[in-house]
């Protein structure tokens, strides 16, 4: 099995890379490869819970998160330091996901045979 990761650094409400980041995660997951998703920068804004983004015109992909369990997808990390930069805590995220340190982060990277970043 190939472990694959993607990286996840672009605010949620800027363009569609996180909604490209959660298509290729379940595609991934889909075919049976270790896949490890890794929220980091404004990136964590997408897990935090309670959100509309329909009041400001864009269609509620965020709710679409909830399905990696379904899929398996059980590898979901987050920047430690992110969430302290936008004064988040794991309770304040929509589903469970590790938080790491940029050292973790590091050996995380180090351990994937591919790394996908958007």
């Amino acid at each position: 099995m190939i472990n694959v990761l993607v990286m996840s650094q672009s605010s949620p409400f800027d363009d569609l890379n996180l909604r490209d980041a959660l298509d290729m995660t379940l595609i991934f997951a889909a075919v049976d490869q270790n896949i490890s998703w890794l929220f980091s920068g404004p990136a964590v804004l997408a897990l935090k819970k309670n959100q509309t983004p329909s009041t400001i015109g864009i269609k509620d992909f965020f709710k679409n998160i909830k399905t990696l369990e379904i899929y398996d997808v059980e590898n979901i990390y987050v920047c430690e330091k992110s969430l302290l930069d936008y004064g988040l805590s794991k309770t304040d995220l929509l589903i469970d996901a590790h938080a790491v340190t940029f050292g973790e982060q590091q050996t995380l990277i180090k351990k994937q045979h591919h790394v996908v970043t958007l």
